[in-house]
């Protein structure tokens, strides 16, 4: 804020300060929104009897609750769908008024949708299991044993499974996380087909006319159709210094700009993603890799001749530049490589930040020459000459030099989200990873 701004203008500011903290994010928002729906849905249920029948709890009424929420958090994070959502956010034309193009950009915090969706689907397992030893204990003969027992598995491992997946927990022990994750859950995916043949079972009914049954076949597509994808591929790796790499691919894949692919040792050992940078006219794409922490130290020191590839090019972050007549970019680091192929692409006039330790010695001059080239007067701020600078006051200069309508930022947390915060403090739309996976 200027020290000119009205009295209104000050009000919109600490207004604005306060309804775009990130604890008010549009993630969060949408893990309100579910819960909400949920414990709307729940007291309905209290109220017209759903969740009770003549002889004690209604557990058809119950596991259907279950299932869609559990659904719903799988398949909103299905690489396809993900890639659906940003097709379909980013078809909203420039020509549109700001503020429905600043909402369209947030289509990256579907995450809530997912992390809401799970957690209130544990929920509703744990009262279908209460629900089932509830029935038994007042003499009912089914469930059996069997759908007991398959039901107290899963709901104990999908409580490990969130449990784990906590963002101190996840942040800490990110290795075990993914490991956990992936095989608990695959456990559970199991566990759940069994019970649903236990039920059916147990009701006499016929699987294949079981709306779970159809769901769970769903469901499965969603969690093995990325591993169908694996494939170990030849990497070319450009080192220019200790503490960055730039990894170079063509196994016939040359993904879009605002696109990121997940890379790893060993088959089932742990993915690491990063943005694609590929270049126009070119096959294949670059990755660039910077120190931060074990896998990436061993890379830079270390690397390999192959690595394995997993599931499809993905959408990210960056891809919503287009619902933006000119952006500013702006990126820490390795943060850059995200932002590289936007340059290269050309396809948004833009402004460029670039805030990193010795750039020409730590990514090489070529790789500096190539961002210098692509667009028009970038900020290139070396932080060991120039020691560390105010993004926020940079960032304003450069939007309203350069009439830019949204901010992109690509950084580590603490710094993306206090940029955010202060741009969208001051009324312009920025975006930035929301650390959700």
């Amino acid at each position: 804020m200027t020290i000119e701004a009205t009295a209104a203008e000050t009000r919109s500011y600490n207004w604005r300060r306060v309804t775009r903290h990130p604890s008010l994010m549009e993630y969060n928002r949408l893990v309100v929104l579910v819960a909400v729906v949920n414990i709307a849905v729940f007291i309905a249920g209290l109220q017209d009897g759903r969740w009770f029948s003549e002889t004690g709890f209604a557990l058809g009424a119950i596991a259907d609750m279950a299932l869609i929420n559990l659904s719903l958090g799988i398949l909103i994070r299905q690489q396809r769908v993900v890639n659906a959502l940003f097709w379909l956010a980013t078809r909203v034309p420039t020509s549109w008024p700001l503020w429905i193009r600043w909402g369209a950009g947030k289509v990256f915090h579907f995450g809530g949708l997912h992390s809401s969706s799970t957690v209130s689907g544990t929920i509703w397992f744990g009262f279908l299991l209460y629900a089932m030893v509830a029935n038994r204990i007042e003499g009912a003969a089914l469930p059996s044993d069997q759908t007991l027992a398959l039901s107290g598995a899963m709901v104990a491992l999908m409580v490990l499974l969130i449990i784990t997946a906590q963002g101190g927990f996840r942040a800490r022990y990110h290795n075990t996380f993914e490991k956990v994750h992936r095989f608990v859950g695959w456990t559970v995916l199991g566990l759940f087909w069994a019970q649903t043949v236990s039920i059916t079972q147990d009701t006499g009914g016929v699987l294949l006319e079981t709306p779970a049954f159809w769901m769970l076949c769903l469901i499965t597509l969603s969690i093995v159709s990325p591993w169908l994808t694996l494939k170990r591929v030849k990497v070319d790796v450009v080192k220019p210094s200790n503490h960055a790499v730039l990894a170079k691919f063509n196994y016939g894949d040359t993904p879009f700009p605002g696109s990121s692919n997940a890379i790893s040792h060993t088959p089932f050992g742990e993915y690491h993603a990063f943005a694609n940078i590929p270049s126009p006219h070119e096959p294949g794409y670059r990755l660039a890799i910077s120190r931060a922490g074990d896998w990436t130290g061993e890379f830079i020191e270390n690397p390999p001749s192959h690595v394995w590839v997993k599931g499809i090019t993905t959408s990210g972050v960056a891809r919503i530049e287009v619902l933006f007549k000119k952006v500013v970019y702006v990126g820490t680091g390795s943060g850059i490589g995200p932002i590289v192929p936007h340059l290269l692409a050309g396809k948004v006039p833009n402004k460029v930040i670039w805030s990193t330790r010795n750039p020409r010695k730590t990514y090489g001059d070529a790789f500096v020459d190539e961002i210098m080239s692509s667009t028009e007067d970038p900020v290139i701020w070396d932080t060991d000459a120039q020691g560390k600078p105010d993004l926020t006051a940079l960032t304003m200069k450069a939007v309203q030099e350069s009439g830019a309508e949204a901010v992109i930022v690509i950084s580590n947390q603490k710094l993306t989200r206090k940029l955010v915060h202060d741009m969208e403090s001051l009324g312009i739309p920025a975006y930035g990873a929301i650390w959700d996976s």
